[in-house]
């Protein structure tokens, strides 16, 4: 939405923003500052003898009164300038500004008693007065300061002709910031015209001037009240129920709904208009708070050498994303594919030219240039995300999975044993649980290899992360829906019943990070995926989003595709010593002597080496 703002705005936006008007502001409040403290000065006396029946209040006094407001004008105006009242050193009606108030006003009634008490023409005029006086001042030259602020804020505050009138659900502490912000900003999109909240101790307060109008059953009574076209849900840490549920309820009243980012992806940094962005299918299906130890994954990857396989893919690029948060001494992308090293390259610093160490174009399953790698970078950290990971493409090539997902992973393992590498992390996939598919087979012998390297080698870490589906990744359910809905359906459900595991990219790669800090050699850490999904729910879900009369297809289920993925394999149980949201289960390990390099039937070997175990 494009803001347009009026002359007169844009007027009151340069008057107020220049260093002109900076200056002349500040000496019209000292003037009205003078005028507060001779006023209240002699109101003070007045009060003071009018009181005690005193027929004349400047009787006795009068004199007195005449040579004190000078004094105090003098001292206030020496005091308050050292202090930074007069040099603009906080924001008018600030708490700042205030404390500043209250120092200068104690030293003036200071300077003021002193006075008074050594110089006797002033024993006319009460001490009593001084206290009173300076009293009275500090409130009314605060509430003329904070009357300032709250003038000039109204005058920037977008209309309703400028922009667009939105509700805010979260009357918390991100629902208050972000009402600020828009407030403030006389070219906001969008003009907060009242808070929802849930809790009923909100409920009848007034928030920076924008009422809580109730809670989500409220919503439409609201909207009919304010005349509010979009409801902004603003709540960080909501998870997806919640935002499908308020999402639900304002889409019923054909209004737009905005988000404000997971927790995860504000960095604790301050919100900003720049925040606000539409649903996303991914809000609602995997949005959760994820609480990671900070220090723990800093201590083994800050100054670090890291090398991330896959760097280009969905899971291998958002590691690399997240990794150079932590300063890591460097940071090695490998990848075959050289566009999907430009793209991340870009996505970390804005620019790729592709002509540092960082990128490294290599496959993995090129073993002699894998060992050169790592005998020459060495690598102390290593992250292994490359692999072929579409189902029904592995069923027919399965000898590009064994190759890939088996000998490239091996390779990897053996050239980080030879390089001395401190940490090494597998990334699985659920389908390594109780396998069936030619994926599933391959990805459960490298948790295995995995194991027994980190059984067998005692100078490192070996580990793998299993985990299910991610929102957003190449080549995911969500995002063959979405192309589908695109090109106009129909959308197609392998089987109604059928249910997968979701989590959101940034929630996997956090959890996968803090795997690697707490999990053990020859382990697999499994991330809790939370509740199972079901895929015709979802693309239901979707459809309803897109506005659109699309059709659903069941088309039946694809060879090596289960119904219900699992997490855990046959033996394994759920034990969380260390993290709320990471399982830790043993693998039982293969000797490398088991795989061999070439093979007729990569399918059947594969079945075979899973059943050794």
């Amino acid at each position: 939405m494009t803001v347009l703002l009026s002359p007169a705005r844009r007027f009151t936006d340069r008057l107020t923003n220049s260093s002109r008007f900076v200056v002349l502001s500040s000496v019209l409040q000292f003037v009205i500052d003078m005028i507060i403290w001779s006023v209240t000065a002699i109101a003070a006396s007045y009060a003071r003898f009018e009181y005690q029946g005193h027929h004349d209040p400047f009787g006795a006094t009068k004199s007195s009164v005449i040579r004190v407001i000078p004094i105090v004008l003098v001292v206030h105006a020496i005091v308050g300038y050292v202090v930074g009242i007069y040099r603009r050193r906080w924001r008018y009606g600030s708490f700042d500004e205030v404390g500043g108030l209250v120092v200068a006003t104690l030293i003036t009634t200071s300077v003021l008693f002193v006075l008074r008490f050594f110089d006797t023409s002033l024993n006319p005029f009460p001490r009593s007065v001084i206290f009173i006086s300076g009293f009275a001042g500090l409130c009314f030259v605060a509430a003329s300061r904070y009357a300032w602020r709250l003038m000039r804020e109204q005058l920037r505050r977008p209309t309703d002709q400028t922009a667009a009138k939105i509700l805010v659900y979260g009357a918390g502490e991100g629902g208050i910031q972000m009402v600020n912000t828009l407030l403030r900003n006389p070219q906001s999109p969008y003009l907060p015209v009242g808070f929802l909240d849930d809790n009923p101790d909100t409920h009848r307060l007034s928030i920076s001037g924008v009422p809580v109008l109730g809670g989500r059953d409220q919503l439409s009574n609201a909207r009919a009240r304010t005349g509010a076209t979009t409801l902004l849900i603003a709540i960080p840490s909501a998870d997806s129920a919640l935002i499908g549920d308020i999402s639900a309820r304002a889409r019923e009243l054909s209004m737009d709904v905005k988000v404000l980012p997971a927790v995860q992806n504000l960095n604790e940094r301050p919100l900003d208009t720049s925040d606000i962005r539409d649903l996303t299918d991914e809000d609602l299906l995997g949005r959760r708070k994820v609480v990671i130890d900070l220090q723990q994954i800093s201590d083994y990857l800050v100054n670090r050498r890291v090398l991330v396989t896959g760097a280009g893919g969905s899971i291998g690029s958002e590691l690399c994303r997240q990794l150079a948060r932590f300063n890591p001494a460097e940071l090695i992308m490998l990848d075959r594919d050289e566009s999907a090293l430009h793209e991340v390259q870009l996505s970390i610093h804005g620019r790729a030219l592709l002509n540092t160490p960082q990128t490294v174009l290599a496959d993995i399953r090129d073993a002699e240039t894998i060992k050169h790698i790592f005998n020459t970078r060495k690598p102390e950290v290593v992250f292994h995300a490359a692999a072929l990971k579409h189902l029904p493409l592995l069923e027919t090539y399965p000898t590009e999975a064994y190759q890939t997902n088996v000998l490239g992973t091996l390779t990897l393992l053996e050239a980080s044993a030879q390089a001395g590498v401190g940490v090494f992390v597998n990334i699985s996939t659920d389908k390594a649980a109780n396998p069936i598919s030619v994926l599933g087979y391959s990805k459960r012998i490298a948790e295995r290899i995995t194991a027994h390297f980190g059984k067998t080698v005692p100078t490192g870490k070996y580990m793998s992360v299993r985990f299910g589906n991610v929102l957003g990744s190449r080549g995911s359910v969500l995002m063959s829906f979405r192309d589908q809905i695109a090109n106009g359906g129909p959308l197609t459900v392998t089987h109604r019943g059928v249910t997968r595991y979701f989590m959101t990219i940034s929630e996997a790669v956090q959890l996968v990070i803090q795997a690697g800090a707490i999990g053990d050699s020859g382990q697999a850490l499994v991330l809790d995926m939370g509740t199972p999904v079901s895929i015709y729910e979802v693309a239901k879900q979707l459809v309803a989003n897109s506005g659109k009369p699309i059709d659903i297809e069941i088309v039946g289920l694809r060879a090596g595709e289960k119904v219900h993925e699992e997490l855990f394999g046959d033996g394994e149980t759920d034990v969380r010593p260390a993290h709320p949201l990471i399982s830790h289960v043993q693998v039982p390990s293969v000797s490398t002597d088991a795989i061999p390099v070439a093979t007729v039937d990569a399918k059947q070997l594969m079945i075979d080496l899973v059943a050794s175990q």
